[in-house]
């Protein structure tokens, strides 16, 4: 799930930006792609230089946006190259911009002005090269790897019984009610295998950007990602220690009960060796989100059912009867007619799950979606052509043509992200009158946080007003089971969020050599999430390369910062509603107040320090994970009590950790 405001496109993707209140002269150098990097006027201000960039930027951000939106939702040689050669053109572009603003320094400014420029000089994910060879080596590979993560695929068998699967096919294995544990680690092995190829191309991705780290006067591309935080690189990695450091033990009893119920059903299977689980059992790809287990790890089978999947399912069904009754003759439709019914019911489905995530937000105050996103958001996966699933949000002109790119099909998992994925578009749209380069959020985390603030309001009684569930039991037991559903997805999460740019900061500084990422890859994921592949993944493999984020190059802390900024706005909504029980009871739909108090954070974009912003909305300006805590409190007191008797914890192998602890009644 990925926002694209701004800041992040100027790394990850890239169109053709003309140059805007420039005079041209001959002399003026003319890099690859056409684009003549130009001087800055004689005599321009600090103030003017700003507002030139922030013209030139709105006025390009279209072709900018237009060349990504179409190599991921058309996957192909020609499409590839476009971006790349899109990419590289506005790489230099940027890269004359951070140049022009060096001379500032130092020189009077506006505070807005100064607060633009850092932006600008700080929030590239990938930094340009200086040399013209090494930047457009750099693009190519960069949208080389991108092209590889959507159309890998997985196949087995020969001739006619040849199958061959995708990722969305391969997830919804792992996914299964069946929990076949071979089949599973077939599926998990078969996806990572697709990332192998990349691995070279990752090796010489890292030296590149690290020149352009380089260059730009950092130590390395880590140190870059880590100064965007309106603190000093060193203060943000405390920071996130610090946060772990609270939410940690919530985790390490839910690992204790996943295990033991993972024993229960797979025997000595479910466990590896030192109590780590089994990577290819947890029901994700990557081990983030252990909702496809709730089955599994359901508290209590017989309090309040939460298993929204049956409905939506339903409501599939239904659009594809209706579609079916359109059909008209007496022959049975052929096998493509068949197809095109599937994909119109699929899309009036995908369509009607978004309609009602928009009403989550319009039930605050805010307005309906403009027409064109229905017209030209990616609902489906398309039949004619390898797209990019991943979930994302755009902001393709900064005036109003915002889009979600998913492939959404009828489950749980589809239902939240639409949810998480509006919470960017809202961002949007309540920071499209600010300059450009204030358009983004307080923090990366902060894009991320608010669709999952809203996710958090989605209680029992909400789900059951909307029909997605019956009428809920009350009690002990049944408030239990809408904790575990919630933490299944939000606490499994937290040590994943972490460790990804963990592993990023290794390669980038050299800690992690070329020949250890993978080794470095599954000690990190021991250490921080405490799960372990049951088969060696030696160097031969590159697992990394099979997490979106990796290959795409989107900063992954802002994930792990919006899981504890999620509660915090969450605790600070309910209370602006007025709310006065148990925080986890707390739904805020429907009310006004709360909606203007959120939009007048989302209002603000980046236009002033996180710090400031979060007091606004919170009363305190410092990330703090006590909502969490407070949150799942029952939880956790259930946990405890549930592992008594039981060894928790893990070792990690290579990576110590804290010793293992026995869960002992006080």
């Amino acid at each position: 799930m990925t926002a694209r405001p701004f800041l992040l496109a100027l790394a990850i993707s890239a169109g053709l930006l003309t140059i805007a209140g420039c005079k041209k002269t001959p002399e003026a150098p003319v890099a690859p792609g056409g684009i003549a990097t130009t001087p800055p006027p004689e005599g321009e201000t600090a103030d003017q230089f700003i507002a030139r960039v922030n013209d030139e930027l709105r006025k390009g951000y279209p072709d900018l946006t237009a060349a990504q939106w179409v190599s991921s939702t058309y996957i192909n040689d020609d499409s590839e190259r476009l971006s790349s050669k899109a990419n590289e053109r506005f790489s230099i572009q940027l890269k004359g911009w951070i140049e022009q603003s060096r001379k500032f320094e130092g020189q009077p400014m506006s505070p807005a002005t100064a607060r633009a420029i850092t932006l600008l000089k700080l929030q590239t994910p990938m930094p340009p090269p200086n040399d013209p060879k090494q930047l457009e080596e750099l693009t190519q590979i960069a949208s080389k790897m991108e092209g590889m993560y959507g159309k890998g695929t997985y196949c087995k068998g020969e001739g006619s019984a040849k199958v061959c699967r995708q990722l969305g096919d391969l997830e919804a294995v792992l996914a299964s009610k069946d929990h076949d544990y071979d089949a599973q680690l077939d599926a998990w092995q078969g996806w990572h295998a697709t990332a192998i190829p990349m691995r070279k191309d990752y090796t010489r991705f890292v030296e590149l950007v690290n020149t352009g780290a380089r260059d730009m006067g950092y130590a390395d591309t880590g140190e870059l990602w880590r100064a965007g935080y309106d603190m000093t690189p060193a203060q943000i990695a405390a920071e996130t220690d610090r946060l772990w450091t609270q939410v940690k033990p919530l985790y390490e009893q839910l690992h204790c009960y996943a295990r033991t119920q993972l024993k229960a059903k797979y025997g000595e299977r479910g466990e590896v060796a030192g109590g780590l689980l089994p990577a290819h059992l947890m029901g994700n790809m990557w081990q983030q989100d252990w909702s496809n287990l709730w089955d599994m790890l359901q508290p209590y089978k017989d309090a309040g059912d939460l298993d929204i999947n049956q409905k939506l399912d339903q409501l599939a069904k239904a659009d594809e009867a209706e579609e079916m009754s359109k059909l008209s003759g007496p022959d049975l439709p052929n096998p493509e007619q068949l197809a095109d019914l599937h994909q119109v019911a699929a899309l009036s489905t995908a369509k009607r799950m978004t309609e009602r995530a928009q009403d989550f937000y319009t039930s605050l105050g805010m307005p309906k979606l403009p027409a064109s996103y229905w017209e030209k958001t990616q609902f489906i996966k398309p039949r004619d052509r390898d797209v990019v699933c991943h979930a994302s949000a755009w902001d393709m002109n900064m005036a109003g043509d915002v889009r979600t790119k998913m492939c959404i099909k009828p489950t749980e998992e589809d239902f939240t992200t639409i949810y998480h994925e509006l919470g960017h578009v809202y961002y949007y749209l309540s920071y499209n009158n600010l300059p450009p380069l204030f358009q983004t959020g307080a923090h990366d985390g902060f894009h991320e946080a608010i669709g999952d603030t809203i996710v958090l309001a989605m209680t029992p009684k909400y789900l059951q007003s909307i029909g997605l569930v019956g009428e809920q039991q009350q009690g002990d037991q049944a408030l239990i089971n809408a904790q575990m559903r919630m933490a299944l997805a939000k606490v499994s999460f937290l040590p994943f969020g972490l460790m990804i740019d963990r592993w990023r900061w290794g390669v980038f500084d050299g800690s992690i050599k070329p020949d250890q990422y993978n080794k470095a890859w599954w000690d990190l994921k021991a250490k921080y999430q405490g799960v372990a592949p049951v088969t060696p993944r030696g160097e031969e493999f590159f697992d990394p390369g099979a997490k979106y984020h990796v290959p795409g190059n989107t900063p992954y802390t802002r994930y792990f910062l919006s899981h504890i900024l999620q509660f915090q706005f969450y605790k600070a909504l309910c209370d602006t509603a007025g709310y006065k029980g148990p925080l986890y009871e707390c739904s805020f739909y429907g009310n006004k107040d709360a909606g203007k108090k959120l939009q007048t954070m989302l209002s603000r974009g980046a236009s002033q320090p996180w710090q400031a912003t979060l007091k606004e909305m919170t009363g305190s300006d410092k990330m703090d994970a006590s909502a969490v805590l407070e949150y799942f409190a029952p939880l956790q007191e259930w946990l405890k009590k549930q592992n008594e008797g039981q060894t928790c914890g893990w070792s990690s192998g290579p990576v110590a950790t804290a010793p293992a602890t026995t869960t002992k009644r006080n």
